[in-house]
């Protein structure tokens, strides 16, 4: 309780209107690079025409991947931060490092000390954030602060010239997050954070990651705002209505919302500092695949929500999928973009989505700027579940990647791979998208990794174009009686075919999922499996839309590129005319010409760059540096890798 008090603190909070934070071209300053998430850097030293000649500059390595834990395989996700000079790194074990922008020598690092045997699910770290106070005079203690949200649950300020914690900043420089939720989490590791926080003002913004497909409170998804120098609490929002007046709170039948949790923000968040707005990207409520706990549409849950910054005040909110039984989390961080239309300035947001649909909303008012309809989708069949009879589909702008598989999708790269599949495929419930989880079985496309996924948009405004990573895969979900459950059969099924059984506990099912694959270890839709998709801002129409990455066969040879690759990660866009990303099973790190997609450069990594690339200038020589080290599938490694082109020349 002493601890909380020195949270929230005595008096009355006033609300005021935040200010933006600016940055020089040459930095990248937030994960997205700017506070709208557009993913684009104006630097152009790197462009067209000589993008082939980029070689490596430096590579840092962490040190982790030999320190890797029995339990819970990390993923260096990073994206750095360049600011003042200086490059700021994480690491799945919560450290922080300050890195030399021209040799990657290290110069300070910080240690949380995370327990990195205590079984963490999503093992990662995305990012840090950073925030200069205006009060404080240049080269005094804590001026600039770096912010890490560990994966442990602590928020933690440390002072960027030395690595040390910020001893004014909440107790000794830390917020333990797990304090003052609605529902405490249920287990150590059922609560976590894997996104950097957000900086917008003089606030230090967190959401949350939580293991929801287990019970139906696992923990609450509060938001929470801090303040950036003394980590006192300024405001909550909970995303799932607490209050019996909000019109909201009735979306959660007899009484649901009080007893329910998740519906938490893991992804990223954006913010408007001019307009005192911030952009929330929710997830699903608890658990993901029943709920007949929470029947109604779930408002606030699986949306995109906009609130006040100065006092998470509820200002507008877009449900992209109502009452998910899909896992259909908003796993990508919404981007903010000026759009012309009728010769009009409309400040708008976009929001890609695991469902392969891309929304444009008004920023202001949530309103859609290119259509969007609700049709209707298939009953559910199951028990005690009450699917919602339609969801929001997109009317310009087509699906990502496709909405319903038929029987002559099926593939397969060999003749009994493909007699394999359909022998899956023919006993499964299969309606297309939004097919409810069956007893028999059911086909869910897409499946719970997208679509579109954490990787994102990135987008260049001045062209009007958005880039979006997908992958074009499917799952089979099945929800098992808990009497049929047989523990000792669900391991031989885990160990042989790689299903994955969730007791939900508190309900009547166990959840059963794996991505529909072949024997062979393939998958049994039709490739490309990843794809890179350009989207029109100004028609809504696609532009272009090309194979991502290349498979690895069992001898780690390459397959053909048009099979594309299921990917992790997301892309950037530079002044250049280039979209930069890694993401692939293959290792690869390419860089694309945004006017057509043509692939013009690659290389292979130590390992595949599950994480977001970043740009920066030191010194007139422009860098791109990627995160090398994307955990399970995608290699283990643990380096930042950063390309410069040879033949240019530093200042002193």
């Amino acid at each position: 309780m002493r601890t909380l008090l020195l949270f929230i603190g005595a008096g009355t909070f006033v609300a005021k209107p935040v200010l933006a934070q600016r940055q020089a071209p040459s930095e990248w300053a937030v994960y997205g690079r700017d506070a709208q998430g557009t993913r684009y850097s104006p630097l152009r030293q790197i462009a067209r025409d000589n993008v082939d000649r980029l070689e490596v500059a430096w590579t840092f390595r962490s040190g982790e991947a030999a320190k890797l834990p029995n339990r819970g395989r990390p993923a260096l996700e990073t994206t750095p931060l360049f600011v003042d000079g200086t490059l700021y790194i994480s690491t799945p074990f919560g450290r922080v490092i300050a890195l030399d922008p021209e040799t990657g020598t290290e110069r300070w690092r910080f240690d949380p000390e995370v327990n990195v045997n205590a079984g963490f699910g999503d093992f990662t770290n995305r990012g840090v954030s950073t925030w200069r106070d205006p009060s404080a005079a240049t080269g005094a203690a804590c001026a600039r602060r770096i912010y890490i949200a560990t994966i442990d649950a602590r928020l933690i300020a440390l002072d960027a010239r030395t690595g040390t914690p910020c001893e004014d900043f909440g107790s000794g420089g830390t917020i333990d997050l797990r304090i003052g939720l609605r529902i405490a989490p249920f287990e150590f590791q059922a609560y976590e954070q894997t996104s950097p926080p957000l900086i917008v003002g003089n606030l230090v913004v967190v959401g949350s990651a939580i293991a929801d497909n287990n019970r139906p409170a696992p923990a609450s998804g509060e938001l929470r705002a801090f303040d950036a120098q003394t980590g006192r609490l300024r405001w909550t929002w909970d995303p799932i209505p607490q209050d019996p007046a909000d019109p909201a709170y009735g979306t959660w039948a007899e009484g649901s919302a009080s007893r329910t949790g998740a519906a938490n923000a893991w992804s990223v968040l954006v913010a408007d500092p001019d307009r005192d707005l911030i952009f929330v990207p929710t997830s699903s409520a608890a658990p993901d695949y029943f709920g007949g706990l929470r029947k109604g549409s779930n408002r606030y849950a699986n949306s995109v929500v906009a609130l006040r910054a100065s006092n998470g005040e509820l200002v507008w909110h877009f449900q992209t999928v109502h009452h998910d039984l899909w896992d259909f989390d908003n796993a990508s961080p919404p981007a903010l973009v000026t759009l012309m239309r009728d010769g009009r300035q409309i400040p708008a947001l976009i929001q890609t989505t695991k469902t392969g649909m891309m929304y444009v909303l008004h920023r202001e008012t949530g309103e859609p700027v290119f259509p969007i309809e609700e049709r209707p989708v298939p009953a559910s069949d199951l028990p005690g579940e009450a699917a919602w009879p339609t969801q929001p589909f997109t009317s310009v702008t087509p699906p990502l990647v496709p909405h319903r598989i038929a029987e002559s999708d099926i593939w397969g790269a060999e003749p009994a791979d493909r007699e394999a599949c359909l022998a899956q495929f023919r006993t499964l419930r299969n309606e297309g998208i939004f097919t409810p989880p069956s007893r028999r079985g059911t086909l869910v496309v897409p499946s719970n990794i997208g679509g579109a996924h954490w990787g994102g948009v990135a987008v260049d405004e001045a062209l009007g174009v958005a880039i979006v990573p997908v992958n074009r895969l499917a799952a089979i979900v099945q929800l098992i009686p808990n009497a049929q459950y047989d523990r000792v059969e669900a391991r031989r099924e885990s160990e042989r075919w790689g299903y994955q059984y969730t007791p939900m506990q508190q309900t009547p099912y166990v959840m059963r999922r794996r991505l529909f694959m072949s024997p062979s270890g393939l998958p049994c839709t039709k490739p490309p499996f990843g794809a890179l998709v350009a989207v029109s801002l100004n028609t809504g129409g696609i532009l272009w839309n090309v194979p991502l990455g290349a498979l690895r066969g069992r001898d780690g040879t390459s397959r053909s590129s048009s099979l594309g690759s299921p990917n992790l990660g997301g892309p950037i866009v530079t002044g250049g005319g280039l979209v930069f990303i890694g993401a692939t099973l293959d290792r690869g790190f390419r860089a694309f010409d945004i006017a057509n997609g043509r692939e013009l450069w690659s290389v292979t990594l130590p390992a595949g760059a599950r994480a977001t690339p970043m740009t920066y200038e030191f010194k007139g020589r422009q860098y791109v540096v990627v995160a090398a080290g994307g955990g399970e599938l995608f290699g283990e490694a643990d380096a930042i890798v950063a390309f410069a082109l040879p033949d240019v020349a530093r200042q002193p």
